[in-house]
């Protein structure tokens, strides 16, 4: 691109090696051959030879098949490659490492669609489209989705979207592109695009647009958005933010500024934007009209040694983490880096400056609300919960008001069936408040409602609910195994000196009484599942095999989120889950169900040496014994 605001430095150094020197180096020389390139190769040409998914492979690559409900998914960023298809000097080498690079890294990268921001060439020509088209015949043949938007070097720069038939429509129009599975359609004229795929169990939507959008254009791209109203949007187009020099925050340019008040603002499904043609890359987010931010970002590394060397970025989501990782590399440096670079080429291979190599913390869900809220789960009825060997079942969902003290005589229904019904026990002088119930649970939990213990030490205060003396489950001792599930959320202000070793649920009776001797403290109970002093939860139960505890870790949790910690025993080891996920300290150690005292269980209470201890400091929904192993897609989060 010439900018207004920065102008190219010359003509660029001449190729350090040939093009076959550089396709025998990284295997793509096999795939040339195979595809049966010639210089006068065309898109048509290209479609006629494709190898269809399902049809064998290409060049020894598997057919690009992304995964459409991985968390994880990869959006691949070409920006400015117009110096190295300039006339004469014609380098498409570079380019076609970027491509084999999408195919190579396609299936453990989770690519799923490549968006090159335009000035493709330098002059607009068909001798400069040429090799250019011939190169992306690597990703027609194996049918990836890719969108490319013209810049103001491929086109007549003065004229919009209605300047009619040009060599970049010629080459790269949606006459090639409705062969790709992602094609959604275009503007009539040929100059505006949009591409759906699916990631992360969604359908997203790229946006391609000219270098000047018409007003018929951007009413096309309106109508467009409206038409997939909940589908998130990433919009490419060539010129949209800048920056003055490196390290600055972007700004939008004029015609920037035209598309954000005519298309992106009123638009909230629009969340990132992605622009070349002025450098240095640099990036701003700005609110919308909903509120919401918008990221807008620029890339373009024609500036730099070779031309840039077609460098990409890597828009790596994940969904699971709430982030973009991006990374900005130059895979035909890398497929030399065996070889003796020069110095440059060592300064070139991989970018590492705050806007290079970057990450956006977007919660997902929260950002697209707006558009395509995540319906909320629904209370599961009890019954449902009842799975076959439920011995117990509690939950404290109920025409309660949020935050009002339970009564001093509650008494909690074991909804098993199996009378192991709780009543409150309170701690002298800690008065109603010590037991509240909480309109706040877990989103995946089957009873909406929680009970909020406000127990501690020292001094010892607060309430827990106990099962009655002479309760089956008191007796209980599981020998087909078991499956203990618990909803939990630890407030904010939690503190390990007042609050650690509280237990969620317990069993009264010192492990020492069981006789026999004990390798660990004779005094701790013998059962107790336990917020430690990370916190983190932690099982330590004595097995009828041994008269011993043996103990299961969790790992440190978050504070002010609802957790589900699951501990399951298969007759033969104890395993702990937390979220559905099996924490990293399970013994391995021989367990066979529950040794018993036959004393009542304490929700929210934990006794040491045969006396009360500590009381829960924070909020319990829904508790399930069942008296067998459960699989996890069994679990009451599933």
């Amino acid at each position: 691109m010439c900018s207004p605001l920065h102008q190219p430095d010359g003509a660029l150094p001449a190729a350090a090696s040939s093009r076959r020197r550089f396709l025998r180096a990284t295997g793509l020389a096999g795939a040339a051959a195979a595809a049966g390139f010639a210089a006068t190769a065309t898109p048509a040409a290209a479609a006629q030879t494709s190898v269809l998914p399902g049809h064998g492979t290409f060049g020894g690559v598997a057919p690009w098949r992304p995964d459409p409900d991985s968390p994880r998914f990869t959006l691949v960023v070409m920006p400015d490659t117009q110096y190295l298809f300039d006339g004469e000097s014609i380098h498409p080498a570079p380019v076609e490492a970027s491509l084999r690079y999408i195919l190579d890294h396609g299936r453990d990268e989770n690519i799923v669609f490549l968006s090159h921001l335009g000035d493709l060439t330098e002059h607009g020509l068909p001798d400069e489209f040429g090799p250019l088209s011939e190169t992306f015949a690597l990703l027609d043949r194996q049918r990836v989705g890719y969108s490319v938007v013209a810049g103001n070097h491929d086109i007549p720069s003065s004229t919009d979207d209605q300047r009619g038939r040009t060599p970049y429509l010629d080459a790269f129009g949606p006459q090639r592109l409705r062969r790709l599975p992602t094609f959604g359609g275009a503007t009539p004229d040929g100059y505006n695009t949009y591409h759906l795929f699916r990631a992360a169990g969604r359908e997203w939507l790229v946006l391609a647009l000219d270098w000047r959008p018409s007003a018929a254009g951007l009413a096309w791209a309106r109508k467009v958005i409206a038409e997939h109203p909940k589908t998130p949007v990433i919009l490419t187009t060539h010129e949209l933010v800048y920056a003055n020099n490196a390290g600055d925050e972007a700004e939008l340019s004029d015609h920037g500024r035209h598309l954000w008040d005519e298309l992106i603002a009123g638009n909230d499904q629009i969340f990132l934007t992605l622009n070349g043609h002025y450098w240095p890359a640099a990036r701003t987010t700005r609110r919308n009209d909903a509120g919401h931010d918008v990221h807008l970002h620029i890339t373009n590394y024609q500036n730099r040694y070779y031309g840039g060397s077609a460098m990409i970025r890597l828009y790596r989501f994940d969904l699971s983490r709430n982030t973009i990782d991006v990374e900005t590399v130059s895979p035909w440096i890398l497929g030399r880096a065996g070889e003796r670079l020069n110095e440059l080429e060592r300064e070139e291979i991989e970018l590492t400056g705050p806007e290079d190599r970057f990450s956006v913390a977007l919660d997902f869900e929260h950002r697209f609300a707006g558009f395509a809220p995540v319906p909320a789960r629904g209370p599961r009825p009890a019954a449902k919960m009842l799975v076959p060997g439920t011995v117990a079942y509690w939950r404290f969902d109920g025409p309660h008001q949020d935050g009002s003290p339970a009564d001093e005589a509650l008494r909690v229904p074991d909804l098993s069936g199996h009378r192991n019904d709780l009543t409150r026990v309170s701690v002298a002088g800690s008065g109603a408040g010590a037991l509240r119930w909480s309109d706040s649970h877990h989103p995946d939990q089957p009873g909406h409602g929680s009970l909020f213990f406000d127990g501690g030490k020292p001094p010892l205060r607060g309430g827990y609910l106990r099962t009655a003396d002479g309760a089956a489950l008191n007796s209980h001792t599981f020998r087909s195994g078991y499956t203990i599930e618990a909803f939990f959320r630890i407030p904010a202000d939690w503190t390990s000196g007042h609050n650690a070793w509280s237990a969620l649920l317990s069993r009264r009776g010192s492990v020492g009484a069981l006789g026999g001797g004990t390798d660990g403290d004779p005094n701790e109970p013998v059962a107790t599942l336990s917020l430690s002093d990370g916190p983190g939860t932690q099982w330590a139960a004595a097995p009828l095999n041994q008269p011993s505890l043996v103990t299961n870790w969790g790992h440190e949790l978050e504070r002010e989120r609802w957790w589900h910690v699951a501990v399951v025993n298969d007759r033969q080891h104890t395993t702990m889950y937390i979220d559905g996920c099996p924490v990293a300290r399970n013994p391995a150690t021989r367990t066979t169900g529950l040794a018993t005292l036959g004393l009542p269980w304490l929700l929210g209470g934990y006794e040491y040496g045969g006396t009360l201890d500590q009381l829960f400091y924070g909020w319990v929904g829904d508790i399930r014994v069942v008296e067998r192993p459960l699989p996890v897609r069994d679990f009451m989060n599933a």
